[in-house]
């Protein structure tokens, strides 16, 4: 690739995850070098163990993480200082993909440094595709993305009382 864009995943509908791993699936078959870090999230998900094997770098949350309205402040300090360290990291990778899944919600909570963040969006490598998911992104973020894609919730199983599937949700 000469120039790596930008693409937004988000809106209240499923499928935001799926899109930016799906892409990062494609990249991997065609040869490119991918890094994932998944904010929020516990590294339980069912797409991350395939990526790994097939080459990526993948950068998630511990088991047992919970949401960050059920997290006291020391556990906010330790999720968000991890956060930042994997972030960091993940910038030094060599890649040539890059999805962050779920920075929007990380920055709106403040659980990622925006300077941080800004800088894996902003400050990337000319070559870098950057994939960011998560709902109601920030101005910045919308006015930087090459591809913006909502995903809207017209009907869900949730709404009839069904949880989370595994193999499907997650």
């Amino acid at each position: 690739m000469d120039k790596g864009l930008i693409h937004l995943y988000t809106g209240d509908g499923k499928g935001k995850t799926t899109a930016a791993m799906g892409l990062a699936l494609r990249a991997l078959g065609n040869g490119l070098r991918v890094t994932v870090v998944q904010f929020l999230k516990d590294g339980r998900s069912g797409e991350l163990e395939p990526l790994r094997q097939l080459g990526a770098t993948v950068y998630t949350g511990r088991p047992g993480t919970k949401f960050v309205f059920q997290m006291n402040e020391a556990e906010k300090a330790q999720v968000r200082a991890l956060q930042n360290a994997q972030l960091a990291e993940a910038l030094e990778t060599d890649c040539d993909l890059l999805v962050l899944d779920e920075a929007c919600a990380a920055l709106r909570l403040g659980m990622v440094e925006e300077d941080l963040l800004r800088r894996a969006v902003l400050d990337r490598p000319e070559t870098r595709e950057v994939v960011l998911t998560g709902r109601d992104p920030a101005p910045w973020l919308m006015e930087a993305a090459d591809y913006i894609t909502e995903m809207r919730c017209e009907r869900h199983p949730y709404q009839k009382g069904i949880p989370a599937r595994k193999g499907v949700e997650y």
